[in-house]
């Protein structure tokens, strides 16, 4: 997939130390590039937008991503990070987001790299029970998949463009796409014999 920017470039996320570890690097980067470009498709006039009384306003649920992240990765993970009074811009703007998203995921990307496959595996608090480490990273990226697509349903019950997180959208599209919306493309194969 082609996306149109990156927040976060391939030459800036770092080798891992231990190779078989390296996509949670490069799953970490790229969630995170998802995030910012969903959140490019709000403006500051758009952040008290809540589709029913029920629901987070976008400013809540961005507000919610940046430091339930940084909750995840000091408490739960271990890793440095700013206090939780530097986590939020002072001032409440798409940008101010955006920016704050990147600069708080590059060092992350920088420490998570240096970490041998026995961090990783760690056992270690998280909330009430104990998981490994590693485990407790996948849960954020799901948490954060999670946020994501409240956004993206926010952009589309908006009338505004959604743009492609992990395939081609609505509004978003290019030559070569082949999104699995039929029988026959999810029964191919790949040339995989079963044999």
């Amino acid at each position: 997939m082609n996306y149109s920017t990156s927040a976060i470039s391939d030459a800036q996320v770092p080798r891992s130390r231990v190779a078989l570890l390296q996509h949670i690097l490069d799953t970490y980067a790229s969630e995170t590039n998802k995030v910012i470009a969903v959140w490019t498709g709000f403006v500051d006039a758009d952040l008290n937008y809540r589709p029913h009384l029920s629901s987070s306003t976008v400013d809540d649920i961005m507000k919610h991503q940046l430091l339930s992240e940084r909750r995840f990765f000091a408490e739960f993970l271990g890793v440095p990070e700013v206090t939780s009074e530097q986590v939020l811009s002072p001032q409440r703007a798409v940008d101010q987001f955006i920016t704050r998203m990147r600069e708080l995921a590059l060092p992350r990307l920088k420490f998570l790299s240096e970490q041998d496959e026995e961090w990783w595996l760690e056992v270690v608090p998280f909330f009430d029970v104990r998981r490994q480490r590693i485990w407790i990273f996948w849960r954020r990226v799901l948490h954060t998949a999670h946020h994501r697509t409240q956004l993206t349903v926010y952009l589309r019950l908006m009338g505004k463009v959604v743009p492609s997180t992990y395939g081609p959208t609505a509004d978003v599209s290019w030559s070569g796409a082949d999104p699995t919306t039929t029988v026959e493309a999810a029964g191919r194969s790949g040339g995989i014999s079963g044999d």
